[in-house]
């Protein structure tokens, strides 16, 4: 993983869901992709809490964004791994995520999840 990549994608995601704007936030995935998260659970009665492609998770995010109308991310750290890292964030709930993100050759996210506070 590069840390200039790194910097780069996590100070433009947060600024992203920062400006609500849904096509610049969808801009970092795939087509197809793995999104993983006890949201997805809540959201759409889904034991598994999987998405597996970017129009089904724009719609999830969607719903994030319509019912957040005041929706902020406050990042605190950034972690670096082989090919992925993970955003360490306070969410929109005022609690805290860690957020772990893989990306293919083109720097698009293929994987994610995400793990929040309790």
């Amino acid at each position: 993983m590069d840390i200039e990549f790194a910097k780069k994608f996590s100070d433009d995601w947060v600024e992203s869901w920062n400006s609500h704007d849904i096509d610049k936030i969808i801009s970092h995935y795939a087509e197809q992709l793995e999104f993983k998260s006890p949201l997805v659970v809540e959201r759409y009665s889904d034991p598994d809490g999987i998405i597996y492609d970017r129009e089904k998770l724009k719609e999830y995010f969607l719903i994030g964004l319509t019912n957040n109308p005041l929706l902020e991310f406050k990042l605190n750290r950034v972690l670096l791994g082989v090919n992925c890292l993970t955003l360490y964030y306070q969410n929109a709930r005022g609690g805290e995520t860690a957020e772990l993100f893989e990306f293919d050759q083109r720097n698009k996210v293929i994987r994610s999840v995400s793990c929040y506070s309790f």
